[in-house]
């Protein structure tokens, strides 16, 4: 794990600022909540950790890493997944196989080996099947694996996204208002599973949120 820098950043969009020159230093292990009201740049700032936008000024560091100008994938592979606000599942899709479309970066055989699909490409798959099932224990997904998404109840939902970012393996994990829109016991379960991950998977936490919830 690395520390995460940001130094004075800003994003700008023709004349109107989202962010103006934020600086913040996350160490790693930790939990760090990132709070203010709705349309602060929570948002936007998280939007240039992971590489979907790119700052207009200033530099975001992970490690030795530069990632001012990283695409999403580039991010990724540095260990950084992300869990949307807004839910980015397939709705048609069962828990279980968006799970699995989410970990295809980690898979290690060409095309070609996926034709025969025999030996490194079938050990591949089992292997990245057993770490999605384990994924599916941790988060107590395991009654809904089949299931559609869009069966699902929002705060079920919600749960599957950050249980998708949490298949990419990463050491630091972007948590964008992961409580929202769920009732009380629902958020409760959230918050426990993000002290979970962070204590039991060793990942550095950053989520952002309207009030302080931890």
């Amino acid at each position: 794990m690395a520390t995460l820098d940001v130094d004075d950043v800003t994003l700008s969009f023709g004349g109107l600022n989202a962010l103006s020159e934020v600086s913040l230093s996350i160490e790693p292990g930790l939990i760090t909540s990132i709070i203010g009201p709705n349309g602060a740049g929570k948002t936007s700032l998280l939007n240039c950790i992971s590489g979907f936008y790119h700052p207009t000024k200033g530099k975001i560091l992970y490690g030795d890493h530069n990632l001012s100008k990283a695409s999403p994938h580039q991010v990724s592979n540095l260990g950084i997944a992300r869990a949307f606000q807004n839910i980015e599942l397939f709705s048609g899709m069962t828990v279980l196989d968006n799970l699995l479309l989410a970990r295809h970066q980690n898979l290690k055989y060409n095309i070609f080996q996926a034709v025969f699909f025999s030996g490194k490409t079938s050990d591949e798959e089992a292997k990245n099947r057993q770490y999605v099932e384990e994924i599916i224990d941790f988060m107590e997904l395991e009654p809904h694996r089949k299931k559609t998404v869009g069966s699902l109840s929002y705060g079920i939902q919600k749960s599957v996204e950050v249980a998708r970012a949490l298949t990419l393996g990463p050491d630091l994990l972007l948590l964008d208002e992961p409580m929202a829109g769920m009732n009380i016991e629902e958020k409760e379960d959230m918050v426990r599973f993000v002290m979970d991950i962070q204590k039991e998977r060793y990942t550095t936490v950053v989520l952002s949120n309207t009030t302080w919830v931890l």
